[in-house]
């Protein structure tokens, strides 16, 4: 059933999302190439979303028609000779971004830590068709690197919410709690998983600095996890966040029922969007204390920018 809802998605779908990373040491030059190359392979073809460059790799989304994420995958493809790149695709009925971002940064995923590549230490990688074992093993500890509001809209059974606001949090997380769960509970393994496989490169990467052995990642992530294994055999409970306008994907991958806060950015549930002090882009239940009423008619004049937009192509 969940690959004929998924075939008849991609039938119905004017576009199509990629979502790809890659860990690959690439100079200033190729750099200055590569941002060329995609900025006008995106300006032709409409394409939207957002690829970060660094001397590290490349990380990002986008979305458009199927030719133009092609064009962006093939120049990517073509002018990076080491490794292979990681890519999950969807489709979507809607564009799931409002612009093309095309970015040099001094890290793709964000940890804040002076020489923790991952080009330079060894991954284990986890399939998503072993990965049931990891989860059921006592002897296993499994983490949940997202942020916790992605968290809380769904995650494995039994994997640990280390609760960050951030990436960057994570270390610090670690160092405080990490010695602690596996003394306590006698586990001799790590594994990780989080939305595409990215922070996890950079957990790993990081874990292994400090002296962590037995440390695996889930790859290609949850995405990967949810496109391979049947909801008759998944530990997936509840909805996975995405960074886009469809904010959450269920187990067959299409839009789940949460949408954005546009206020303060949280997740919203039928069940929030159901409560009295929910006001669409203006406040939720869990900002309805946070902002002053500046804020709030600022908010409500973004939204009704956001709704003549969405009458477009959104």
């Amino acid at each position: 059933m969940r690959m004929k809802m998924n075939e008849a998605l991609i039938v119905k779908a004017k576009y199509k999302l990629a979502a790809l990373y890659l860990f690959t040491p690439i100079t200033d030059k190729l750099l200055s190439i590569l941002l060329e190359k995609l900025v006008s392979a995106g300006n032709k073809y409409e394409i939207k979303g957002t690829i970060l460059l660094a001397s590290e790799g490349v990380n990002g989304t986008i979305c458009g028609s199927v030719e133009g994420v092609q064009k962006c995958i093939r120049i990517l493809n073509q002018n990076i000779k080491e490794g292979v790149l990681e890519v999950k695709f969807s489709y979507s009925e809607k564009q799931a971004f409002r612009k093309l971002k095309v970015r040099r940064k001094s890290e793709i995923v964000t940890m804040g830590i002076e020489g923790i590549d991952p080009n330079i230490f060894s991954r284990d990688y986890v399939d998503p068709s072993e990965w049931n074992s990891y989860l059921e093993d006592p002897q296993t500890l499994v983490i949940d690197t997202r942020n916790k509001y992605e968290v809380s809209i769904g995650s494995f059974y039994g994997a640990i919410n280390p609760n960050t606001n951030s990436f960057r949090e994570f270390p610090f997380w670690a160092k405080e709690n990490l010695d602690k769960l596996i003394a306590d509970n006698n586990y001799k393994r790590i594994s990780m998983f989080c939305t595409g496989g990215i922070r996890c490169e950079k957990a790993s990467s990081y874990l292994k600095s400090q002296g962590y052995e037995d440390v695996h990642q889930l790859k290609g992530g949850i995405l990967r996890y949810l496109e391979e294994v049947p909801k008759a055999k998944s530990l997936w409970e509840g909805e996975c966040f995405v960074f886009d306008q469809r904010v959450s994907l269920n187990h067959d991958l299409v839009p789940g029922e949460h949408a954005l806060c546009y206020a303060c950015g949280m997740p919203l549930s039928l069940v929030d969007r159901d409560k009295s002090s929910y006001i669409k882009g203006v406040q939720c239940c869990y900002c309805k204390d946070i902002f002053d009423d500046s804020d709030r008619l600022r908010f409500a004049e973004r939204q009704k920018h956001y709704d003549l937009l969405s009458k477009k192509s959104y």
